[in-house]
């Protein structure tokens, strides 16, 4: 029965799989056309009047016209916007915001959700998600079981007074159609549960006796379920609670230091992971090939793009470049206009494209995390790298980690300071330590150049955590769960004093 399925979904998919197909082979057609409706659609808000988008003939004149913003810079707008005014940002008023935190700040964002980013960002990349992965797997089963969802807090908050906020796993169960409860597990109250301890109680519960065949989210929270399950089963796998468990649709954190872990708990080497790019202001890539690791960059989303050389965002007036213009292997800080009213709006990710046909990329670090207390210019990218070298050649195997300088002293050199929790220690921790400063040394010339007979950096100091160290962290900050990441990097030593008060 299954192939029948997966036939129809793609019958009725087929003209979807087409049009990616088409932007594929025209993306700059297809983003002049992003562009324009964006425009075009935003002329009368107060936000287009400003800027007199009605007169814009160009992506070229909008990107000298408006200048670049954070989310400070229109969170006047936003605020506003919560207190019920309509046509600011974007036509019409606005009802849900996304409450965006991804780090442990304790300063959350407010990302308005529009009808249009909702339904045409979100929703449909959650449609294009299916349609691509049963194009790659024809005789998939997944529709013959339950697809797990372990969704964000419930909290569903009034913001300002006239507007809902949560996040956005909750605000997208909250509005997702009655048809979806038919393939997802467990239910809509039980998903939303607000404590995430007790969350993990009540799906266990619910979901151990079903047919789980694929879930999706964040890989570091699914490990928390995982354990869970199997300690609550008596299980020594993943498989033999859901045996035809096939596919785990995941994004939000890199994969790579958790890949092995996985492969531990889900045996056998049938299970699929496909990763996903996607946060509270839009869905911007798919891993559409399952031969490479890299993702398609959707461009038909109601996002426009331009992307900052990232070794040039700091300057004055930087250059920005649309899907035309950019080249691959430089690493670039991705700049979005979206139907929710964000306008030149900085994400602070870099990505850097690996394909230009199709327009492929790679998620490198963000403008905020990366130490460079010395001119090091250390991203996120070179730690995962040396991370994961280092756990090859030494059988380690990491369940979190945190990395930020030591500062020098008068009579001291300085250092990086890796805080790592690891689900299966290094045979040798110095060995360890070794490999990842010869690794960044080999992937950094600017880390390499300052270690350069230890002159400016000695060998980096590697801290081993107890295993819940950073659980707890993160509990501390009420960011369990949902959409919330542990920073990696950072180039102050805030995230590693505050771990101190946990061990």
């Amino acid at each position: 029965m299954m192939p029948y399925i997966s036939t129809i979904f793609n019958s009725v998919n087929s003209s979807r799989l087409k049009q990616i197909d088409h932007f594929k082979e025209y993306p700059a057609d297809t983003q002049g056309k992003v562009f324009s409706r964006l425009v075009e659609t935003a002329s009368e808000t107060e936000w287009g009047r400003k800027y007199d988008y009605s007169s814009l003939d160009s992506p070229k004149e909008f990107s000298k016209r408006v200048p670049l913003q954070t989310y400070e810079d229109l969170q006047p707008y936003i605020d506003r916007i919560g207190n019920g005014e309509a046509d600011l940002l974007w036509p019409g008023k606005i009802k849900w915001f996304a409450k965006s935190s991804g780090t442990t700040s304790s300063k959350s964002k407010f990302i308005p959700m529009s009808r249009e980013s909702l339904y045409e960002t979100q929703y449909r990349a959650v449609k294009d998600l299916l349609a691509i992965y049963i194009r790659n797997n024809p005789r998939t089963r997944i529709f013959l079981g339950k697809s797990l969802t372990l969704g964000g807090s419930h909290r569903i908050d009034q913001f300002g007074s006239r507007a809902l906020c949560g996040d956005l796993s909750a605000i997208m169960i909250e509005n997702t159609p009655l048809y979806a409860e038919i393939v997802r597990t467990p239910n809509k109250k039980i998903a939303l549960t607000d404590d995430f301890e007790k969350k993990l109680e009540l799906i266990t519960k619910a979901t151990v006796n079903r047919n789980v065949t694929s879930f999706s989210g964040t890989p570091s929270w699914y490990l928390s379920l995982i354990k869970y399950i199997l300690s609550y089963t008596g299980k020594s796998n993943l498989l033999e609670v859901w045996p035809n468990l096939e596919v785990f649709f995941h994004g939000g954190i890199n994969f790579n230091p958790y890949r092995e872990t996985y492969n531990q708990l889900i045996p056998g080497g049938r299970m699929q992971y496909m990763e996903t790019y996607n946060a509270s202001e839009g869905f911007f890539a798919i891993q559409e090939d399952p031969a490479s690791a890299d993702m398609l960059l959707m461009l038909d989303y109601g996002i426009y793009y331009e992307f900052i050389p990232a070794d040039r965002f700091r300057y004055p007036d930087p250059p920005a470049y649309n899907i035309a213009g950019v080249e691959k292997g430089i690493n670039y800080v991705m700049v979005i206009s979206t139907s929710s009213g964000l306008w030149r709006y900085i994400m602070g990710d870099t990505v850097v494209f690996t394909s230009l046909n199709p327009h492929r990329i790679r998620i490198t670090g963000r403008t905020k995390y990366f130490i460079n207390a010395f001119g090091e210019e250390v991203i996120k990218e070179n730690a995962e790298e040396a991370l994961s070298r280092a756990c090859l050649l030494t059988g380690a195997v990491i369940s979190e980690y945190t990395a930020g300088p030591v500062y020098m002293g008068t009579s001291s050199r300085g250092s990086h300071e890796w805080i790592i929790e690891f689900e299966k220690k290094p045979s040798d921790i110095g060995l360890f330590a070794n490999i990842l400063d010869e690794t960044l040394k080999s992937v950094n010339s600017d880390y390499e150049a300052k270690r350069y007979k230890d002159i400016n950096l000695v060998m980096p100091v590697i801290r081993c955590v107890p295993s819940g160290t950073f659980h707890k962290w993160m509990k501390s900050k009420n960011k369990l769960g949902g959409q919330n990441k542990v920073p990696r990097l950072s180039n102050g030593r805030e995230y590693i004093e505050e771990l101190y008060k946990f061990l």
